[in-house]
Order: C-alpha cells, then structure tokens, then sequence
C-alpha cells in the first residue's frame, strides 16, 4: 500500500504541474505501456486502478492531459516519441513573433517542429520576438514548454508536426 501512495503522490506532483483542462483521461490512457509497467501499475488489480483512476479525477489533477502512445492515438494524432529514450529535452526557438496564446494555439518551431498547447489557459500581451523555448518530458509522457522572457508557468503542449 506504501508504493500505492507513493505512486499517488508522484502522480499529484507531477499532474499539478500541468494546467487543467476540460476531460479526464485515465492513466491506462496517459501513459505508453511500458511507463504503465515501469510504474508497477500492471499489478494492481482492477479495483484497485479503478480507486486510483477515480482518485486522479475527484481531485481534479490534470484532467485532460493528453492521451498515451501508440502508432496513432485518438483522432489519430501521431505519436512522434514513441521510445522513452526519445524523450529529449528540446532547445529551440518560435519562429516569428509570440503575442501569446488562446488555448489549442500552434507553435512553429525554428527546427521545424510545430507543437500545439494542450490546455486552454490563455495569455496575452507578450510582444516576444522568436523567443527561445525549452519543451521537456513529464513523469506521466506529457510536455511542458518553458517559455524565456515570458515569466508565465510552463504550457502543456504535444508535438502535432
């Protein structure tokens, strides 16, 4: 029971991180099934994943994130890491100017890569000219991109090109 809430709390963490959203989507959805694996999760039974999964949505922790891996996912939006050790950090910068973002805004990268934010937070205002970003891997297979010059919390977001 003591790895279970351990397990609990490193979700909460790391959900907390990451802005909320409009649906709840499982851990058995959020995570490829070798991170399922890895986190022991394969051994609890199905009452017990059912506890955890209606844990996560009562307390509201990152309902909506986006949704685990495979060839293609819901709405057959491709998987682009699909290995764990794929899962770099990625150092870049917007191409063109940042005035902020509306909820599913699209982020045109200078190495090619367009992400898309994967929350409905809003910012404005900002007049940033091809700022640098840093999109780092989460704990449960989510990204958070680290703005500079922003002074805004991490945004969620997923590769999309």
């Amino acid at each position: 029971m003591n790895r279970f809430r351990a397990l609990a709390l490193a979700v909460a963490f790391t959900a907390s991180a990451a802005a909320q959203a409009v649906e709840f989507s499982t851990l058995e959805e959020r995570m490829s099934r070798a991170e399922f694996t890895a986190a022991g999760l394969q051994n609890l039974s199905p009452e017990q994943l059912k506890a955890l999964n209606d844990w996560l949505r009562i307390n509201g922790l990152a309902p909506g994130a986006p949704v685990a891996r495979g060839k293609s996912g819901p709405n057959d939006v491709p998987e682009f890491y699909p290995e764990e050790e794929d899962r770099q950090v990625i150092e870049s910068s917007i191409a063109g100017n940042l005035d902020g973002w509306l909820g599913k805004t699209s982020f045109k990268l200078e190495n090619g890569q367009v992400w898309q934010q994967a929350d409905s937070s809003r910012m404005t205002g900002l007049g940033l000219s091809s700022p640098a970003v840093r999109i780092r891997p989460t704990l449960l297979g989510n990204w958070l991109m680290y703005v500079d010059g922003c002074g805004c919390k991490p945004l969620p977001v997923r590769r999309i090109k």
